[in-house]
This record gives structure tokens, C-alpha cells and sequence, in this order.
């Protein structure tokens, strides 16, 4: 019997996936909260935290990439399910203004789910602002996965 498309559902809630990524990678979901997962999108928020600011008051460009990665993980994750060895094979991020030392919102899109890559997309807003402070392109190399439902 056929389902609805791979695109129209989530595999994980954010609850799911925030246990997960709590299993597999401690202490890595301390700074992120997982607010929304939609098919093929993720709102994640970054914790403010002074350790992520660079001279000059900002939040670092590291701090922001790994926001980035993160975000494309946990809308990845929603999708194919608990699969700890997907791993990201590129990421581009342009720093388009200073964010604030506040939270930083992730607002990721999913373009792409293949066989064996996924490509999507993160725009990111420091907290209580409209327009962005950068934007990533993310690819994540994932394992063979059965995006179908097993036959029971």
C-alpha cells in the first residue's frame, strides 16, 4: 500500500530528535532548543551564551555555523529518522550583519533529500530581529536509507 510522499510527513518529532541527539551526541543540545520540525524545514534556537561572542560584541562565525549544521541536522533527522552517521559534506555560510548578542533563530528548508545526499538551505536571525544575519547552504551525506515505512 502506498503512503503519502516522503516530503508530506516527519519520521521524529522535535521531542524525538532532541532525545536522540541527547543520546548520541551528550551535552551537544545544552545550547540548541529544537522549536519546530515541518516536513522538510526546522526551526532551531542557538542559546545565547557570552562564550559564543568575538571582539567587537557579535556572536562568532563558528558559533553560527555550527547553528547552521545543526539546524540542517535536526530537519535531515525529522525526515529519514534516527540515523546517527549522517554527516555534513559541505557548508557555505554568508555573514550578512552583525547579530546581536541575543539567541539565534535557524529557520531551515530542505531543497533535496537523494540517495545518498541532502541538500537545504538556513537563514538565521538573531532573536526579536526580521532580518537575517546569514544564511548557509548545507549538504549532508547520509547512509543507504529506507525512506519508505517498513512493510509490517
Amino acid at each position: 500500500m502506498a503512503g503519502a510522499p516522503v516530503e508530506s510527513r516527519t519520521r521524529l518529532t522535535a521531542s524525538e530528535i532532541t532525545a536522540f541527539l541527547t543520546e548520541v551526541f551528550p551535552g551537544a543540545m545544552e545550547r540548541f532548543v529544537i522549536e519546530e520540525v515541518q516536513p522538510m524545514r526546522a526551526r532551531v534556537r542557538m542559546k545565547f551564551d557570552d562564550l559564543q561572542l568575538r571582539p567587537g560584541g557579535t556572536i562568532s562565525g563558528p558559533s553560527l555555523m555550527t547553528l547552521a549544521d545543526t539546524g540542517l541536522w535536526v530537519a535531515l533527522l525529522a525526515m529519514i529518522g534516527r540515523e546517527p552517521l549522517s554527516v555534513t559534506s559541505h557548508l557555505d555560510i554568508d555573514f550578512l550583519r552583525k547579530p546581536a548578542p541575543a539567541d539565534v533563530i535557524a529557520q531551515t528548508v530542505l531543497h533535496k533529500i537523494g540517495k545518498r545526499l541532502a541538500v537545504g538551505d538556513v537563514i538565521m536571525y538573531s532573536a526579536g530581529e526580521d532580518v537575517p544575519c546569514a544564511r548557509a547552504s548545507v549538504t549532508y551525506a547520509i547512509p543507504s536509507v529506507r525512506l519508505d515505512p517498513p512493510v509490517e
